[in-house]
């Protein structure tokens, strides 16, 4: 599905993904990406509304403020829609400095070097204490 519909109507297309869209999250101004998320059409609208990024937290089954325990939301910056209306990008002011849930900056924190994944970055906060769990 092309998301031009009578010429200059862009729409998300939710069904294709069953509902689901990925959602990619980018610090605004160092560019690094942060985490991968999935929206639905009522996190999409919670996230305009509030200016914070709500995904749909398919483990849960519910919405999820991002940052609602923690405090490090993400504040919308920019918001960008793929060619096939499929998937989206935002640009993130990241409050806290970290939008991994076990504590690092960046979800994407483990690389592959010489044949094994090695954790690149330090830990901004520590989970236990944070999510006191």
């Amino acid at each position: 599905m092309n998301p031009l519909h009578g010429g200059n109507v862009i729409q998300i297309d939710f069904e294709k993904g069953n509902g689901l869209i990925p959602v990619i999250i980018q610090d605004a101004a160092s560019g690094q990406v942060l985490m991968l998320g999935y929206m639905n059409r009522e996190s999409w609208e919670e996230t305009l509304k509030t200016g914070k990024v709500t995904f749909w937290s398919r483990s849960r089954q519910k919405l999820w403020l991002k940052g609602e325990t923690s405090g490090h939301v993400q504040v919308v910056r920019e918001i960008y829609l793929d060619c096939d209306g499929d998937a989206l990008l935002f640009k993130v002011d990241q409050i806290g400095g970290a939008a991994c849930h076990t504590g690092y900056q960046s979800c994407f924190h483990y690389r592959r070097e010489e044949g094994e994944w090695k954790i690149q970055g330090k830990k901004i906060f520590d989970p236990e204490e944070v999510y006191k769990k």
